[in-house]
């Protein structure tokens, strides 16, 4: 059980030789299932972390909107059989062939990219008429692995983090001769620690081998810091059926004391465009395209091991594959009522389909979406297929 509970732990990675996942501090499954785009949509107290200026598309007659307790899981299809696989292999010194056990079964995983993530995201906003306002609270673990079973000192390259944060977003809409214009802003603080290296056979099997001790020891680093969101939202033509919007944020300004550990958060600038045209038998339609960190401030992290499997140094190369960054989506409302709500939603994100539903029940929420993400760069294709399920308390 220790070594089951190690490796889940061990599993929270991210940016590794040969992989990189943007940044991101949350993903809600509403966005996600429709592709990731919300830079003009708005619409949720979690848009703070796409485009503070969404909040003032929270619906004023909802009064108070309170997401309690909003428990996500998210998940690649093989990661729970990695850790079955390899907790099923005897490690101990008695054990002879303990080490080509291990091997055999790393092995049908090599090279391949397994995600685990969990999170609750808990907020509170209100939509007045002066001004929106959200207060949400975050705590989250990242997790993921990248097997390399055919040579080389690290048989798993691993990264990971367990991360806190608090975020105070506000936004305030403006009348102009030209149309409305949205201004926000959000305030957030994260506090986190992150593990990322290498995993070697010496580290999985013998009598000795304590892989939560090991990522501790070589690899446990400390971070907090404070940063900031601005964005607009600009919706000319309000009064025409198709109410355009074209949104701007910038994400991450200022130091967030991270810049060499994972999970760090680089300044991004993304872009959005939206429309919700008026459908009489739907309740609410929304089409949306992004492009996120437009000046390519994501990079690629390659590191160098020792014979150990220890990284002594790693390199930061620019990425700047323009499919990682394009985001396509539909979001069907179907039903809203006091009793029953349900939303479809279909898009791209990073080339791959994603897909998802969101359902209210009085007061309990229930969100599931997929989505892939490409974690390879260029020519070299790794697709990380990943489901999300969250269940909450909302009003």
């Amino acid at each position: 059980m220790k070594k089951i509970i190690s490796l889940a732990l061990l599993g929270a990675t991210s940016l590794m030789a040969l992989g990189a996942e943007h940044a991101y501090i949350y993903k809600d499954p509403r966005v996600m299932g429709m592709g990731g785009a919300n830079v003009a949509a708005g619409g949720y107290s979690t848009s703070v972390f796409s485009n503070p200026a969404g909040l003032t598309q929270l619906k004023k007659d909802d009064g108070f909107i309170v997401d309690l307790l909003g428990i996500g899981v998210s998940l690649s299809s093989e990661y729970t059989k990695l850790l079955d696989d390899v907790s099923s292999v005897d490690t101990s010194s008695s054990n002879t062939n303990a080490t080509s056990d291990m091997v055999n079964i790393l092995q049908k995983y090599s090279g391949k990219h397994l995600h685990l993530g969990a999170d609750n995201y808990t907020a509170i906003a209100k939509n007045s008429d002066l001004f929106a306002w959200s207060i949400g609270i975050l705590g989250a673990v990242d997790t993921n692995l990248q097997v390399h079973a055919n040579g080389g000192a690290s048989f798993i390259e691993t990264s990971s983090r367990i991360y806190q944060g608090l975020n105070l977003g506000v936004a305030r809409p403006y009348e102009t001769p030209y149309g409305g214009l949205d201004v926000g802003l959000n305030l957030k603080y994260i506090s986190q620690t992150s593990y990322e290296g290498g995993l070697t056979i010496s580290d999985l099997v013998g009598d000795n081998s304590d892989i939560a001790k090991t990522l501790q020891d070589k690899y446990e680093k400390k971070a907090s810091g404070f940063g900031l969101d601005i964005g607009a939202t600009f919706r000319p033509f309000e009064d025409t059926i198709w109410h355009p919007a074209f949104g701007l944020s910038i994400l991450n300004i200022g130091s967030m004391g991270m810049d060499k550990n994972y999970g760090h958060q680089p300044m991004t600038v993304n872009l959005g465009a939206s429309i919700t045209p008026d459908v009489d038998f739907m309740n609410k339609l929304v089409l949306a395209i992004d492009y996120t960190d437009a000046l390519n401030a994501n990079k690629l992290r390659i590191y160098t091991y020792d014979a150990n499997g220890d990284p002594i140094s790693y390199d930061d190369y620019t990425d700047a594959d323009f499919m990682k960054r394009l985001r396509l989506g539909a979001s069907f409302g179907l039903i809203n009522n006091s009793f029953f709500a349900t939303t479809l939603n279909v898009g791209l994100y990073q080339s791959a389909y994603t897909a998802g539903i969101d359902m209210q029940l009085a007061i309990l929420k229930l969100n599931f979406a997929t989505y892939a993400e490409q974690i390879g760069v260029g020519s070299v294709d790794i697709s990380d297929r990943r489901y999300m399920a969250q269940i909450g308390i909302s009003w």
